[in-house]
């Protein structure tokens, strides 16, 4: 999507200078992303107003709309997920954000065992490595959906150096026991997955619908100095 990027850069550092304290078996894939055309962009001051009420971090959302400017040939530029594993696994730290329309919605999402592994609901740090368990920082195009152990799911691209065997990985989108409110109610937090994007089964068919095949997902964690997460 054209976004208008340098009033939107503008516009959102100002809101950034005001909100310091913010929170910190596989088939071969078929096909590629289809590439959409460009949607309607938006005024300056809705721009502005989607970073305010989206529940993103200013950081991470421009960080996100960089993601799609990079990789925006294999993508389509309407609708996109964002990730912030700055949070909690408590805490709903899946964004999902309508570009056209400013809708979003947040739910919960897991991060993988390797990435926590004193389990602390916390993430610590990302991997790309085979084996690792551990969640992949980065930008990650949707692909095809399957059925497998947990049911119907979605297989993902990594579109950059920091996730970019998240097919040998099977590093998908499903839904799971462990990442149901009540693991927050009864623990405080979610269980982990082994670095799967894995959502509570009601929320799965929302992300399946707003997101679909060939839509950014970005996963990104910025601690309170503004950089990234240690990268195992």
């Amino acid at each position: 999507m054209n976004f208008s990027r340098r009033n939107f850069v503008a516009s959102a550092s100002t809101l950034l200078a005001t909100s310091a304290t913010v929170a910190r078996a596989q088939p071969a894939l078929v096909g590629k992303p289809v590439v959409q055309p460009a949607a309607p962009a938006m005024a300056r001051d809705a721009s502005l107003d989607l970073v305010r009420t989206s529940g993103v971090r200013p950081d991470l959302f421009m960080s996100a709309m960089d993601a799609l400017d990079r990789h925006g040939p294999r993508l389509k530029r309407d609708r996109i997920g964002i990730v912030d594993f700055s949070a909690q696994s408590s805490h709903p730290r899946f964004h999902l954000v309508d570009l056209s329309s400013g809708q979003t919605r947040s739910m919960l999402v897991s991060h993988g065992s390797g990435s926590d592994p004193g389990y602390s609901g916390w993430l610590q740090r990302f991997s790309n490595r085979p084996g690792s368990n551990a969640t992949s920082e980065g930008a990650y195009a949707t692909a095809d959906y399957y059925t497998g152990k947990h049911g119907r799911s979605q297989r993902l691209i990594g579109l950059d150096p920091t996730n970019d065997n998240a097919m040998d990985r099977a590093i998908v989108v499903h839904s799971a026991w462990y990442a149901e409110p009540d693991m927050v109610e009864q623990h405080g937090k979610l269980g982990r997955s082994q670095g799967c994007f894995a959502f509570p089964h009601a929320d799965l068919d929302t992300v399946f619908a707003h997101l679909g095949e060939g839509r950014l997902i970005y996963a990104r964690k910025i601690d309170a100095a503004g950089g990234p997460a240690v990268l195992a």
